[in-house]
């Protein structure tokens, strides 16, 4: 027992010394949020957890379901996060980190967001990495998303907004599992896995659930505490029949004839793997332009890197057209799939074609070097990785100037007879 308080205690300590993590739990509408967060908030080792509940309407009814009502409660009641309250969520962060500046309230520690059944998450995830004055006090710490066991299939083929939530995970929350039989289970299972194939399952037993299963999760920032990559990642990492790591899957998305568009899509996830490592700078500018030209399709991106002149790998994460920023780690894990060292982007689309699959591997397969990347993102200004550039890296080195002994950074020359 005193083990697993010391581990939750340490998941909400992340907040303290530094940018507060910020939870966001989301899930669509009935699938059990508000039982989760309430059996969550009434735990005693969650005391320096302030919570926002997002509502839609003009009577809030949700947040009266959690027991404890206090300072650290925020009712952002005036519409949908993913559409008018981001400025609502913004404000109200900001008073909260000034409250807590004034000692007015005690420290908080974490923050968790619950957002309307009908929100998309990734708005929120931006306003959370994009706004200055926010992300310099806090950081995004994870997506959780409830998912009913017994109605996630029948949303699914109904409503998008169910698919870009389990889509944008990095945690699945099943609830009303006993309520589910085996058949059922094993196929909702199958279908998580297909949307989302990097989000590791939690078992919701009645919306109860241990905190340090659900924090820390997300590998947003270098604050996260240390993780296993191998659940990062998910099943996405799982060997094929053919024995190669990962795979392609797809998963159509009915519908009734009311839904067009963007509701009868059909959700493709696949893995490219690195035999060799890329050069930083073509692989940025390379996979920037690609979030740019599948823009609308490309739901998510995230795995890791190996770089030439570095021994550990760097983790990357895109949301939409939305590159974070990289976070270097300590070492490759010691066992399982990426003891390899080998790199590995999962990519999760809705409406990719077998054909785009072929394309964005092909790039992948075919980056520009150094020089190359540099000339197109500086003719890019709204390349979404270019916040990357600014990471230091080695120059990726040239095949006459490598040694064992030495890390020989190439200074680029202006060639006699070009450029005058």
């Amino acid at each position: 027992m005193e083990n697993g308080t010391a581990k939750v205690a340490h998941v909400l300590r992340q907040g303290t010394g530094g940018r507060i993590p910020v939870t966001i739990l989301t899930g669509f509408l009935g699938a059990g949020k508000t039982t989760m967060l309430n059996r969550l908030v009434t735990r005693p080792d969650m005391a320096g957890v302030a919570v926002f509940i997002n509502e839609l309407g003009d009577i809030g009814i949700d947040h009266h379901l959690v027991e404890r009502i206090d300072d650290a409660l925020v009712i952002l009641d005036s519409g949908c996060l993913c559409c008018t309250v981001q400025g609502d969520l913004i404000a109200a962060l900001m008073r909260l980190h000034q409250q807590m500046a004034r000692r007015e309230i005690a420290p908080v520690q974490r923050v968790v967001i619950e957002t309307t059944g009908l929100a998309d998450p990734s708005p929120v995830v931006r306003a959370l990495m994009e706004d200055r004055q926010v992300s310099a006090r806090f950081r995004c710490d994870g997506v959780l998303t409830v998912v009913d066991a017994t109605r996630m299939r029948d949303q699914l083929a109904r409503h998008r907004e169910a698919m870009a939530q389990i889509s944008m995970a990095d945690r699945l929350l099943l609830s009303k599992c006993d309520q589910a039989g085996r058949v059922e289970q094993d196929a909702v299972i199958r279908t998580l896995n297909e949307l989302n194939p990097t989000a590791a399952h939690v078992m919701l037993d009645h919306g109860a659930c241990d905190p340090k299963d659900l924090f820390s999760g997300g590998l947003y920032a270098e604050e996260d505490a240390p993780l296993s990559l191998d659940d990062w990642l998910g099943p996405a990492l799982s060997i094929t029949g053919n024995g190669q790591i990962g795979g392609s899957h797809s998963a159509p998305l009915g519908g009734d004839q009311g839904h067009v568009g963007l509701h009868s899509g059909q959700v493709r996830s696949f893995v490219v793997s690195f035999d060799t490592a890329p050069g930083w700078r073509g692989l940025a500018v390379g996979l920037g332009e690609i979030l740019s030209d599948y823009a609308g399709k490309l739901l998510r991106v995230k795995g890791l890197v190996a770089l030439p002149g570095l021994d550990v790998p760097m983790a990357l994460q895109c949301v939409e057209d939305v590159a974070y920023a990289p976070v270097k780690l300590n070492a490759w894990p010691r066992t399982g799939p990426l003891a390899d060292g080998v790199g590995r982007l999962v990519f999760i689309g809705e409406g990719l074609t077998q054909e785009d699959e072929r394309t964005i591997r092909d790039r992948l397969a075919h980056l520009p070097g150094d020089r190359e990347a540099l000339r197109r993102s500086a003719a890019t200004p709204g390349l979404p990785t270019r916040n990357w550039l600014l990471e230091r890296a080695p120059f990726t080195p040239h095949e006459s100037l490598t040694s064992e002994a030495f890390l020989i950074q190439p200074r680029f020359l202006r060639e006699a007879g070009h450029n005058g």
